[in-house]
């Protein structure tokens, strides 16, 4: 499995149904946008380890489907990185997931785009920050990944070089 991670708004959806185009495989969207709209109300610290479990679900159920790479919309950093921004601590469980190593390669997408307005984003006025928090983290952890920068399909062939390099 390949992560397509990054902050909020950095194309990360774009960019992971256009390589499992291109490679001609599956993808996993992120499994926050079919949660978060049915709550009732905010979304608490518990609906964030929800979320991840959901995640994980979900790209279980495709590593199932397939001997070929799959490309996942997020992944556990994400929501290691999530929880930090919104409640200052990472739940263990999702800190488990993590270090399991469920992803080969993460390609780490640059807030280098135009904001997106959306209704589930929050931190508009942070993306670099967190950006640094991405990267700081896969460089400390020793994780394999590409920065991936540009826009529109020049951001797509980036993205699509990194990952034939690295497999």
């Amino acid at each position: 499995m390949i992560a397509v991670t990054g902050p909020e708004s950095c194309g990360k959806t774009t960019l992971t149904r256009a390589l499992a185009a291109h490679f001609r495989t599956l993808w996993a969207p992120e499994f926050a946008r079919h949660y978060l709209p049915y709550l009732p109300e905010a979304y608490t610290e518990a609906d964030l380890l929800t979320m991840a479990r959901g995640q994980m679900a979900l790209e279980d159920a495709l590593v199932n489907e397939t001997q070929e790479i799959i490309f996942c919309d997020t992944g556990m950093l994400v929501f290691k990185v999530w929880s930090e921004v919104k409640y200052r601590r990472c739940h263990p469980d999702i800190m488990a997931a993590l270090r399991q190593k469920r992803y080969r390669f993460h390609l780490l997408c640059a807030p280098d785009i135009a904001w997106q307005p959306d209704p589930l984003r929050e931190n508009r006025d942070e993306r670099n920050l967190i950006f640094e928090q991405y990267r700081t983290y896969l460089a400390t952890e020793n994780l394999p990944f590409a920065v991936i920068s540009g826009h529109g399909n020049a951001r797509v062939a980036a993205a699509i070089r990194a990952v034939k390099l690295f497999f």
